[in-house]
This record gives C-alpha cells, structure tokens and sequence, in this order.
C-alpha cells in the first residue's frame, strides 16, 4: 500500500557560528506499509514523525527519495487529485473552522470533496454516529470538550471514505479514558480496511494499536518490527531497581534468570520484576523516555 524508498528532507538552517548550511530532518528513510495495517512511527521529539508525515500527505515536497501508493510515486504527473482522494489526514492540532457548528463544519469538508448533496447529508450523519457526536451536531465547535474534538477530527479525515489514513499525534493531551474510546476507533477502522499510519508520544498508545513499529531517531530509521518480536529480542523480563544513578534496568528472557538475579541485588527502594514493555525498547534504542 505505501512504500517509501530512501526518503529524505533538508531545511535551510544556521549552525551556532551562524553559517548558512542544510539540516537533515529526515535522512534517508525506507519502510512499507501493508494494506489494512496499523502502523506505528515512534521518535523522540526532533525525530523527523511529523516531517514524515507532511511529506506523506503532500504537504511538503522530498528533498530526495520516493513515496509510492499502490505502486505509483504520489509526485509523477497527475497523481496529485488521486492520492488526495485516497488518504485522510488528523493533524496534531485542532484545525476547525471556529464560528461554524459541527454539522457545519463536516459539511464543509463534503463540499470540498465534491460529494453530491444526498451522499454527503448521508455520510456525515453516518460518521458522526460512528463517533458519537449526533447529539452535538447543531453546537459550535468552541464548545466541545477536547476528546469530542479529537473524534470529530477523525470523522473529518472519514468524509470520503479514504483508503489510508494518517494520525499525527492523535490523542496528545486527552485523558487516558478518552484516548481508549479513540483506540476503540482506531481499531474499528483497521477492521473496516483502512490503513492506519500513526505517529505518538505515547508508547503504550502503539503497543496497543500497532501490528508493526517504526523507531524513528535523528530523522533515521533506528528499528522496525512488531512490538511483541522488539520485546522479545530485548527479554521477556524486566529488573528494575534504584542504583548509583538513578533508576536501572536488566532484562532477561527468562523469569527465573531475572528472578536469580534480583535476589543478589541490593536495593534501598526495592526491586522490581515485570514483563518488559515498549517503553523499555524505545529507551534502549533512542536514550529517551516515553518518546520525549
């Protein structure tokens, strides 16, 4: 469904002497995305996500390397108007239109899309009961709380019935009741045939979600893989426990292995031994936690 070959992107940037140079945001980056998927980007801040996600909804043109959707570079000629018509995007931020109401809003984004009247009354109505929202149709967007507004930027992105969508950052700052209903929808889009491209901070959010993940570091490919083989290769088991220097970690495949050796540790705080996460492999890889 999505290939991306060696893809890369550069800005204008002033180094500390103050000399004009180039910085590499994303450096030559190569993955591909099966159809129907639910693919994760993780990164540090800086890491290149959302540039990759920009340059992946035509936002910004590559310095380098090729993007590809069902085979075809989404940059040849004429391609531009038939990969808009296949992808959905949710922006990291809240991008509504303020002095219209929900309804309004959507039927907006129908509009732009060409949709004739009776298909887009239809459409709206159906995805705003998929989100469930309904009942706020006739409210200004000002007055949804920060979760409504989330779900309503995913309907948005639903209009035309994509065959990809891209999430940057979907759930950032949403409570974590809130950011389960919008896994809840993210999962019934995966069932439905929708490929899920997903960027977030939040590691557990990918763990949960995502058949494969994509460790992005320095604007490179640092590690792709599911997340159960990625915990896997680390070990099954984490030791945690208060050292010299803060908090530290071993992991192991076994547990006996891990439980050995926790018992000859000697830990003020106590030890801790629990089944290794994400977070954990994110940490080994990038020197970051929680994505930060």
């Amino acid at each position: 469904m999505i290939v991306i070959d060696k893809l890369t992107k550069s800005f204008p940037h002033k180094d500390k002497q103050g000399k004009q140079t180039e910085k590499l945001a994303v450096d030559g980056l190569s993955l591909a995305v099966r159809p129907g998927e639910v693919f994760g980007l993780l990164g540090p801040n800086g890491a290149g996500k959302t540039t990759t996600i920009r340059m992946l909804t035509m936002q910004l043109k590559p310095t380098a390397g090729c993007i590809a959707y069902g085979g075809r570079d989404i940059y040849s000629p004429g391609e531009a108007q038939r990969v808009k018509n296949r992808i959905g995007v949710v922006p990291q931020h809240v991008n509504f239109d303020q002095d219209l109401t929900v309804g309004e809003n959507m039927e907006l984004h129908a509009r732009l899309h060409h949709m004739e009247r009776a298909e887009r009354q239809a459409r709206i109505a159906e995805l705003l009961n998929y989100v469930e929202l309904t009942d706020v149709i006739n409210d200004n967007v000002r007055r949804l709380s920060g979760g409504m507004k989330r779900r309503l930027l995913i309907a948005r992105a639903l209009i035309h019935k994509p065959q990809i969508l891209f999430m940057d950052e979907p759930t950032v700052a949403l409570d974590p009741q809130v950011r389960r209903r919008i896994w809840d929808l993210v999962r019934g889009l995966a069932r439905d045939g929708v490929t899920v491209f997903l960027t977030t901070h939040y590691i557990e959010e990918a763990e949960n979600l995502c058949q494969r993940v994509a460790i992005l570091n320095k604007g490179k490919l640092s590690a792709l893989d599911t997340p159960a083989n990625f915990k896997e290769q680390l070990g099954k088991f984490t030791v945690e426990w208060d050292g010299e220097n803060g908090r530290e970690y071993r992991f192991f495949g076994e547990k006996e292995a891990a439980a050995e050796f926790a018992g000859k540790q000697e830990a003020a705080g106590g030890i801790l031994i629990r089944p290794t996460n994400l977070e954990d492999v994110f940490i080994e890889l990038t020197g970051h936690k929680g994505g930060l």
